[in-house]
């Protein structure tokens, strides 16, 4: 017994090695022992000749090619090598209704670090937790975040926890990835709200509508004002547009009550409301009891690969989806990959990479890598129809 003791001895010892050690890794420092300048012409040829040092010694100052740019901060940050940047720490700090918002507590918190370890400054991100959204536990955490000294924070919070927010006058700089201003009573100079318009959305898809608009629906809040909103607008735009309306609930799988045989609903447009799963089943059923769609729409709701491996291209072919997705910077979604983080399709993710480049462009004076305008203190995001083909989305 004593020697097996012995034996296991090592492998408690090894279990130990993984705790994180809160003492931070030592940075490298690459000096320049070159007397002569070196212009982008200069440095391309040293990335071409492979010589990544010489390179990163010459590019220690303030760089004008993206390209350069780019290259240089994927070696530092693989290197782990002291860089260049222009002097102001960057202090972000993320309020998180966890019990509220579900995976995007750490989601959003991965994408603002995920944007932050692409650029050159020094930085601070912290997450304060709350477990609901009531007026005193967010109050709590503006008076600790003041008190921690940050200015700028990211707020994902539902419509409820983002008016209780506002309606307790935050002295900091606040930005709602989740909110549309439309939605919220706030005319505050220091508010700023990321959503992306289904209206503006569901505008341009209209365009494309026949009557009658057979309109599916969940029970959630967004379902049902999406569906109100879109019968209002299909009726401004011609008063003899039939609209007729479905609302189903999350364990409704079989939908034959509503659509076989069902003669009003033939050769109609399709509106779907739906989460991509709920989308999938509607997708299938509609081939199934042969309505024979003229098309089927859908908002960013359905913007989500899982649409393109969960149904048949049959089922899909006649699809429009509209997208908001649309300015990317590669290096920051390749950067969200390496964390399991998805900013291409998720919109909340993608609306808080958009706010942490707004607040680096305000803490440091850089340029936005994101040139998405902001009016009324809301971001405006363009809008692109989209089909999706048989592996991937294509433009309509």
């Amino acid at each position: 017994m004593k020697k097996l003791l012995f034996l296991l001895t090592p492998l408690f010892v090894y279990a130990q090695s993984s705790i994180l050690s809160d003492i931070p890794l030592p940075k490298t420092y690459v000096q320049n022992l070159d007397p002569y300048e070196c212009d982008n012409s200069c440095l391309q040829e040293y990335l071409d000749n492979g010589m990544i040092f010489s390179f990163l010694a010459h590019a220690n100052k303030k760089l004008e090619d993206e390209e350069l740019v780019g290259e240089r901060n994927i070696y530092t940050s693989l290197l782990n090598i002291k860089s260049f940047n222009s002097g102001a720490t960057v202090k972000i700090a993320l309020l998180l209704p966890y019990k509220r918002i579900g995976k995007y507590a750490s989601s959003t918190m991965n994408a603002s670090f995920a944007y932050l370890m692409t650029k050159t400054n020094p930085y601070i991100l912290k997450s304060y937790k709350i477990e609901n959204e009531e007026s005193e536990s967010i109050e709590a955490a503006l008076q600790q975040i003041e008190e921690d000294g940050f200015h700028y924070v990211i707020a994902p919070m539902t419509r409820k926890g983002g008016q209780n927010l506002i309606d307790l006058a935050p002295r900091q700089i606040v930005y709602f990835p989740t909110l549309h201003n439309r939605d919220m009573n706030s005319n505050a100079a220091n508010l700023y709200f990321g959503a992306i318009d289904y209206e503006a959305q569901s505008d341009l898809l209209l365009q494309k509508a026949v009557s009658p608009l057979v309109i599916f629906s969940d029970k959630s809040q967004t379902g049902q004002k999406l569906a109100h909103y879109q019968e209002e607008r299909f009726f401004e735009q011609a008063p003899s547009n039939r609209v007729i309306k479905y609302s189903i609930s999350r364990k409704t799988t079989n939908l034959e009550r509503y659509l076989k045989k069902n003669r009003r609903i033939t050769y109609a447009s399709f509106f779907i409301n739906t989460p991509v799963i709920k989308s999938a089943m509607i997708l299938s059923q509609l081939t199934l009891y042969d309505t024979k769609p003229r098309n089927i729409l859908s908002t960013q709701i359905n913007y989500n690969p899982l649409i393109l491996s969960m149904t048949q291209y049959g089922d899909r072919k006649k699809m429009i989806v509209a997208n908001s997705i649309i300015e990317e910077n590669d290096f920051v979604t390749e950067t969200n990959s390496l964390l399991a983080n998805d900013i291409k399709y998720d919109w909340i993710n993608y609306a808080t990479t958009v706010g942490t480049d707004y607040f680096y462009n305000q803490i440091t004076g850089e340029e936005r890598d994101y040139n998405i305008p902001l009016q009324n203190h809301q971001m405006v995001y363009q809008v692109e129809l989209l089909k999706p083909g048989y592996s991937n989305f294509l433009p309509y």
